[in-house]
């Protein structure tokens, strides 16, 4: 019941204003003798562990510096010959990609080609697998390649700014296929597609790409815009893509061509670098 009432008061508020003030206040300078204490305060509050952040806490000028954090050198090692977590999270839906159809939670499905908002692409993944990666404000929040490969398109896909937590997932009909996204195409060497979509939130700034400054998420353009890159984007597994600017939800889908990600529980945690599959001819 809290879960249905939480969505009923956001259906009539003004999500998207909400998160652009979400941003703006995080992006405020925090004097410096304050920042060790409210960076401080704002990991305990949500259970982040600053002791991996890179920097001191007072080097951090706003909290969303600080959020966006890199972590200290070796906290995240990158398996190697494998396909990685692209990030750190809670796994939040794994499974097989069959007619079209992701879930999103026990009794709701959702359509691959809505969420890819391009169904000719949808079709490369049948017979492949898929994850859903949930991070909570608690997490690290970087996105990083799965998968050595190139980065040859990606698309902005405006839509709606749901939360994404269990409540949200739960109650939300097509929750990921209707909030704000970026669709990233990535080739594997040997062939094959990994679609990685990282999914906006109510109260996400924005989802920001690391080698394509002007494609962002909650933009004032309510369109989609699609880049095809000429020159591919070349990444390395474990490499940087992207990061949010506050908890949201990364969905992975692998063709059987590039490879498969291996069976992973829900409610399970990962972290980014960790084995969670295979790429094609890998180990």
């Amino acid at each position: 019941m809290p879960g249905r009432l939480l969505i009923a008061l956001l259906s009539v508020l003004p999500k998207h204003a909400l998160s652009r003030g979400a941003g703006w206040l995080a992006e405020r300078r925090v004097p410096v003798r304050w920042r060790a204490r409210v960076h401080g305060t704002f990991s305990r509050l949500v259970g982040a562990d600053p002791a991996e952040a890179a920097a001191p806490l007072e080097e951090y000028a706003t909290l969303n510096a600080f959020f966006t954090r890199t972590l200290r050198p070796g906290l995240r090692p990158i398996a190697p010959g494998a396909l990685v977590s692209p990030v750190d999270a809670t796994v939040g839906a794994y499974g097989p990609v069959s007619a079209d159809t992701l879930v999103q939670a026990k009794g709701h499905d959702y359509s691959l080609a809505a969420l890819l908002a391009d169904r000719e692409f949808a079709a490369v993944f049948d017979g492949g697998t898929y994850t859903t990666l949930y991070l909570s404000p608690r997490d690290y929040h970087r996105i990083h390649a799965p998968l050595t490969g190139h980065v040859t398109a990606a698309t902005y896909v405006p839509g709606d700014l749901w939360p994404v937590n269990a409540a949200a997932v739960a109650n939300v009909a097509d929750l990921f296929a209707r909030n704000e996204r970026i669709v990233l195409r990535l080739e594997a060497p040997g062939g094959g597609w990994l679609a990685l979509v990282p999914v906006g939130a109510t109260m996400v700034g924005m989802t920001r790409l690391a080698f394509d400054d002007h494609l962002h998420t909650n933009a004032r353009r309510r369109r989609v815009e699609h880049r095809s890159y000429p020159s591919p984007h070349p990444v390395e597994a474990g490499g940087p893509v992207g990061h949010f600017e506050f908890g949201s939800t990364v969905v992975l889908v692998c063709s059987p061509e590039a490879g498969s990600i291996d069976p992973l529980e829900v409610g399970a945690t990962v972290r980014m670098g960790q084995r969670i599959g295979s790429p094609a001819g890998g180990a």
